[in-house]
């Protein structure tokens, strides 16, 4: 994986570096932090020795106890200039949050911090995430550096709107989302010659989202409360670890991720359809779509008139499974995760019987008998069951369990033959 170097300058946004640091580690990186000493203020440098387990840097010439060695690297027998040795050994240098202060000096080619001495000493793809004031970002000058550094190259990752740090100000000018600055430091990886290949490099991963709505009438539908999230993060992971992805997205309303292709369908006749035209060249398909398992059998073209009834009554058939079909059709080399929404007592051994049943080689269990996590919410627990057993992922973010579900993903596909195109 990848050895980043991460800038932090002053600011309150400076907290998120953290979990900037922490998801690039998840994601298998080694980092090293170097800061400003405005920076200090807000986040100290033993937060993040913490974390990495590698010393930060503040001051130019001050010495750097691993010599410029990144996390699980030997330090050089020598003792270089340990900063400089820092840089040199960067695969991509990422500067969050950047100040307007900072952007300003990297501009204008300034070198009075440890901070911007190592951008002019930088060889690697330089990834810059400002946060600052509304006022601020959008004054002219502000603006007129930022489009300076992408001139020159850098990737600039812009703030978004939302609660900004003065309290009761709201506008833009907030760092962006952890997560969205580490795929655009893993997007500028791609184009460096240091680059260093990921564990999903090279494979297809086909991921299904959201929930089907069978229609009753032009206007009314059976449906469920699937809000897509869960498949959206395994998508979005599977692409931060090398993955081409593409999301058949039934219903979802979620921020599409760039790098990704999304198929938009509604039905389950329609996600059938996606899917299997999409699954034939896919080395991993994980159905996290809540597929309807029944529809209307006969709907009406238009609405239906509430006038004069005293009731309506809905005959549904089912809908195809389409997991099972795929599991029919698939390649010897094609690897196949089910989800399974269970509720209640039973529900591990349930899912075991599906993962049976399906020909699955796994299957995640989500209990919708707990209303705080699952459908709608930020949160998922699971239990991911393969045929060598269960694992069980307490409550988390649902990025943290689509990592998880993706680990057992990469080792599953380590015991297949391998895919199409790659070397044994």
């Amino acid at each position: 994986m990848a050895r980043i170097l991460l800038g932090v300058t002053g600011g309150i946004a400076a907290y998120k570096s953290v979990e900037l640091v922490r998801l690039a580690m998840r994601a298998g990186h080694s980092v090293r932090v170097v800061q400003t000493a405005a920076s200090l203020h807000f986040v100290g440098r033993s937060t993040f020795e913490g974390i990495t387990g590698a010393p930060v840097l503040v001051e130019e010439f001050e010495r750097d106890p691993a010599r410029g060695a990144y996390p699980g690297e030997e330090p050089p027998g020598h003792a270089p200039i340990s900063h400089l040795e820092l840089v040199a050994r960067a695969d991509a240098y990422a500067i969050a949050p950047a100040s307007a202060n900072t952007i300003a000096k990297l501009a204008a080619g300034l070198a009075d911090n440890l901070l911007t001495s190592a951008a002019l000493a930088s060889q690697a793809p330089l990834v810059i995430a400002p946060a600052m004031n509304e006022r601020m970002w959008r004054h002219p000058a502000t603006q007129e550096n930022v489009e300076k550094l992408r001139a020159r190259g850098a990737a600039i990752v812009p703030p978004e709107t939302g609660e900004l740090a003065s309290r009761g100000e709201h506008g833009e000018g907030r760092l962006a989302d952890p997560g969205v600055i580490l795929e655009a430091v893993e997007r500028a990886l791609t184009s460096a010659p240091t680059f260093a290949p990921r564990s999903l490099d090279g494979l297809r991963v086909l991921v299904t989202a959201g929930g089907t709505h069978e229609p009753i009438d032009s206007v009314r539908f059976v449906g469920n409360r699937s809000s897509g999230r869960m498949g959206f993060a395994l998508a979005r992971e599977a692409a931060r670890r090398g993955a081409a992805v593409t999301v058949v997205a039934a219903n979802v309303s979620l921020e599409r991720a760039p790098g990704i292709e999304y198929v938009d369908v509604e039905t389950a006749a329609e996600l059938e359809h996606a899917v299997m035209a999409a699954a034939a060249d896919a080395d991993v398909v994980v159905m996290a779509a809540a597929v309807a398992d029944f529809r209307p059998a006969r709907p009406e073209a238009s609405k239906i008139a509430k006038a004069g009834r005293d009731g309506l009554t809905v005959e549904l058939e089912p809908t195809a499974d389409v997991l099972s079909g795929l599991a029919s059709a698939r390649r010897s080399d094609q690897l196949l995760v089910g989800f399974a929404a269970e509720h209640g007592d039973g529900a591990v051994e349930r899912g075991r019987a599906k993962l049976a049943r399906k020909q699955l080689d796994a299957i995640i269990i989500n209990d919708i008998s707990r209303a705080d996590i699952g459908f709608g919410s930020e949160d998922n627990e699971v239990t991911i069951v393969t045929a060598a057993g269960d694992e069980h992922v307490g409550r988390a973010p649902k990025p943290e369990v689509a990592a998880r579900i993706l680990d057992t993903v990469e080792r599953l596909r380590a015991q297949q033959p391998q895919p199409r195109g790659t070397a044994a």
